[in-house]
């Protein structure tokens, strides 16, 4: 299979430069071994899949390192965390930059690990799956936030996609745009290897459960988080799924989208959201064996929504960026308003709020923005340009401050 550039890689080099270590987290099989053997091929390589390394790092930490000389790429480092420790050390003892590259998909979970052995001596990076500019070889990095600097600078890479419900179906794994890997048996074998290696990692639990769990969230995609309806559902109790979802959010297959919470939105409902990270497993999950099919369910627009969260999402980690604490949504019902309104994404940057609008429509109108003044009234914050992203095929303002975006945009 060709290599596919990474948005990522100049952004990892520029920190392995800066910094003593650098921690690369992301779900499995979205690309972390291979970009960092690609761009990092002068790294020795020591892999923690490996039980006989494990062993070693775990029982003759000295001899490990010693076998394994630095600069030292550790792969799947989360399934030994006690070496982290022994990385301090060594650290501590050196002012080279550069020392060592850990990888693992865990990514909370080595986080802690990472925070409590290696405070102020790691440089934390999330690779996400591919993204729509990595497909097309879009060679622009920054993170989508609808600002006039934005589009401009964006427009001028613009390429057009005519192959949205083939890559929202197919999914972002590398290993699916090998023309010779069928789409089917991938995701299968994904579950299961996920299943043995991850979950059982974590906890355990009964493989056809947690599958039946997994796909109760799928079906879930895009819509507020829900503990009890899932119980339910699954046949398990609220505590379990609610450990279980925690499974899913630290192994980076979902994320949990955080209201906008602010004092001037006292009627603003606090649930998060859930989405999948990827659409090709919800689809496989959820049993959506074609992109046609898909294109023409009850389920596109969720899927359509879930898919733009995610590219959001890639442009802030593949630029570098912190996006948890940017990146919200708004629902909720204000004084004038007799039903509840929504806003899907809500940016926050500089003090500056941008509502966007994620619609499966090639016909946006202005009303698909009446919801964003709602953002008016928090003190110390202004609204920015509003966006509402959809299948429409040019760039239009619906109002001064609202403009619909096709999604070769993101």
């Amino acid at each position: 299979m060709p290599y596919i550039d990474r948005a990522i890689s100049n952004v990892l080099k520029q920190r392995v430069a800066a910094s003593k270590c650098l921690l690369l987290t992301g779900a499995r099989q979205v690309g972390k071994s291979t970009l960092l053997r690609h761009e990092f091929p002068k790294f020795n390589r020591a892999n923690f899949d490996d039980r006989l390394t494990r062993l070693q790092a775990k029982e003759e930490p000295k001899l490990f390192f010693m076998n394994n000389p630095r600069p030292l790429f550790i792969d799947e480092v989360q399934k030994e965390c006690s070496v982290l420790e022994e990385i301090k050390i060594l650290l501590d003892e050196s002012d080279a930059r550069g020392e060592f590259i850990l990888s693992g998909s865990q990514g909370l979970e080595l986080m802690k690990g990472a925070s409590e052995s290696l405070a102020g001596r790691v440089s934390i990076a999330e690779l996400s799956g591919l993204s729509l500019r990595e497909i097309h070889g879009i060679d622009f990095n920054r993170h989508f936030v609808p600002t006039a600097d934005y589009i401009e600078k964006r427009e001028a890479r613009i390429k057009p996609y005519n192959d949205i419900w083939e890559i929202i179906h197919k999914g972002s794994y590398p290993e699916l745009y090998d023309a010779e890997r069928d789409w089917q048996d991938f995701y299968s074998s994904y579950v299961s290897t996920y299943l043995e290696r991850d979950v059982n990692e974590l906890i355990s639990a009964d493989s056809l459960a947690f599958t039946k769990f997994m796909t109760a969230v799928a079906a879930r995609t895009g819509e507020m988080l829900n503990y009890a309806n899932i119980a339910s559902e699954v046949g398990m109790s609220e505590p379990t799924i609610k450990s279980w979802v925690s499974i899913l959010e630290r192994t980076g297959i979902i994320f949990i989208l955080q209201p906008y919470s602010a004092s001037a939105l006292k009627r603003a409902i606090k649930t998060p959201k859930i989405y999948f990270r990827d659409t090709g497993l919800a689809c496989y999950l959820t049993r959506w064996t074609s992109a046609e099919a898909l294109k023409n369910s009850a389920v596109a627009g969720s899927m359509f929504e879930t898919f733009v969260v995610s590219e959001i999402l890639k442009s802030y980690s593949n630029e570098g960026m912190e996006y948890t604490f940017s990146i919200f949504y708004y629902r909720g019902k204000d004084r004038k308003a007799t039903t509840e309104n929504e806003i899907d994404l809500v940016i926050e940057e500089d003090g500056v709020l941008y509502p966007i609008e994620i619609k499966m429509t090639g016909n946006p109108n202005a009303s698909m923005g009446r919801t964003n003044q709602v953002l008016d009234g928090i003190p110390g914050k202004k609204r920015g340009m509003g966006a509402v992203i959809c299948m429409i095929d040019k760039k239009t303002y619906l109002r001064e401050n609202l403009v619909a975006l096709p999604i070769e945009y993101v």
